[in-house]
């Protein structure tokens, strides 16, 4: 059960929703873990949204996965697989791959903030390693 989620759901249940859904709510978990990082060793607000930016981008959160690909468990990287065919939006070609990718690591976040918060934790942990 996650930090927030005050309605009952059968474990598993995440895998069914819409992976773009996943995705937002991924992506707002990463970009308060990342703010949560950068709070305490910041002195300004302007400070702590520079550093949180360099790791809450497409570019990073692409290269982010391929580092932590390794210790997903098959469950995940299925989630990851399917969120990566996910049709990104008009982008060059170049940039199409590298946004699927940050899709996919977003929506990996948003699952594992669902089903499993110990996961997640250790997940995130995993970034901050990979840096």
């Amino acid at each position: 059960m996650s930090l927030f989620f005050t309605e009952p759901h059968q474990p598993g249940s995440a895998l069914a929703l819409p992976i773009a859904l996943l995705a937002h709510l991924g992506d707002a978990v990463f970009h308060l873990y990342e703010r949560e990082r950068a709070i305490f060793s910041a002195s300004t607000a302007k400070e702590m949204h520079r550093r949180v930016n360099k790791r809450v981008n497409a570019e990073k959160q692409a290269d982010l996965l391929d580092a932590i690909s390794e210790h997903l468990s098959e469950r995940e990287l299925d989630l990851v697989r399917r969120a990566r065919n996910i049709k990104a939006s008009n982008l060059k070609r170049a940039l199409q791959a590298v946004s699927r990718k940050a899709t996919a690591f977003e929506a990996l976040l948003g699952y594992l903030y669902l089903e499993d918060p110990t996961r997640l934790r250790h997940v995130l942990a995993l970034t901050t390693t990979a840096e």
